[in-house]
């Protein structure tokens, strides 16, 4: 079987996913986040006649890897779905596809897409401000360091970003937009080269740039709305397994596994037992071997969870 561009994107913790999907040679998989397809690649691989994974990705470029699988030789084993995974359970059902056995997530940004000057994901090249994961609709980084007020600067800095100078920061974006405006990675930098604390400038970039890009994409609005769908697409016994690279997702998906909701504490039957759709498997992330880390430096931050479905029923479009 064909391979993937391995220089298009070195999966992160592929076996400890693999491990965690409890994979069946006859069973239904969905990939949500295909990227490279280096996972997706894997999961093929233990698939037999009877088995199919359906993966999820709203880019052009991966939509174009993904037919290294689609015309493999197991191809009729697989469906790629060009899609926001936002609309999981709707793009499932359409299909025939419910209930699947297993979904991985990996929430991260394919090597090729960081790696890329023109999809302006990186902070180590010139570029223009784009960072859409879908770059053919939707306002692009640059939109927003442009249009948006001083305040709504400062809220997107301060909650995604987590930077400690937010307000600074959207001051100092605002008022050097000038005429022009800010174009360009090079732009952004000069902008507010003032704000970045020395020594730090590679943390602190990328602070800004997380900030941008779950702007652009309204990345933890459509993971919450992924995860919820999770609990309507898996079996009982299926197995959602989520791999995080920030906090504010890694919360999210701890707090949706351990208690079906984002915030709070699960809701309890009158008998005081919880009442969540899933079963924590992972008390704590895994996390990247050092051998791993030696090659692959971006699994540094990876935070691997794992659920299993509960047999707990669901209103159908709660």
């Amino acid at each position: 079987m064909d391979t993937p561009n391995a220089t298009y994107h070195r999966p992160v913790m592929l076996q400890e996913c693999l491990d965690g999907l409890d994979l069946r040679p006859d069973g239904r998989y969905v990939d949500v986040t295909f990227g490279g397809g280096g996972h997706s690649w894997a999961i093929m691989e233990q698939l037999g006649p009877q088995g199919h994974l359906f993966s999820f990705d709203q880019d052009a470029d991966a939509e174009r890897q993904a037919q290294v699988l689609q015309q493999g030789p197991r191809g009729d084993r697989f469906t790629f779905i060009r899609a926001n995974f936002g609309e999981l359970q709707r793009e499932l059902e359409s299909r025939g596809a419910i209930p699947v056995d297993g979904l991985l997530a990996d929430l991260g940004v394919s090597s090729y897409q960081f790696d890329t000057p023109e999809r302006g994901f990186s902070t180590r090249f010139d570029g223009p401000l784009d960072m859409r994961m879908n770059p053919d609709e939707g306002p692009t980084a640059a939109d927003v360091v442009n249009d948006y007020s001083e305040a709504e600067l400062h809220r997107i800095f301060g909650m995604y970003g987590e930077v400690q100078n937010a307000r600074t920061l959207a001051k100092a974006v605002a008022q050097g937009r000038g005429t022009r405006g800010i174009q360009t990675i090079a732009d952004l930098k000069k902008t507010i080269a003032s704000c970045t604390p020395r020594g730090k400038e590679n943390k602190y970039l990328a602070q800004v740039f997380q900030a941008l890009r779950i702007e652009v994409n309204n990345e933890l609005e459509v993971l919450q709305q992924m995860l919820t769908q999770c609990a309507q697409v898996l079996r009982p016994g299926g197995r959602l397994v989520v791999m995080s690279y920030h906090s504010l997702e890694d919360r999210l998906v701890k707090n949706y596994l351990a208690a079906g909701k984002f915030f709070g504490e699960a809701d309890k039957d009158l008998y005081g037992n919880p009442q969540k759709p899933f079963e924590v498997l992972t008390r704590k992330p895994i996390t990247a071997s050092e051998e791993e880390l030696q090659l692959n430096n971006r699994a540094r931050s990876a935070k691997l969870r794992i659920g299993i479905r509960n047999d707990f029923p669901l209103n159908p479009k709660s």
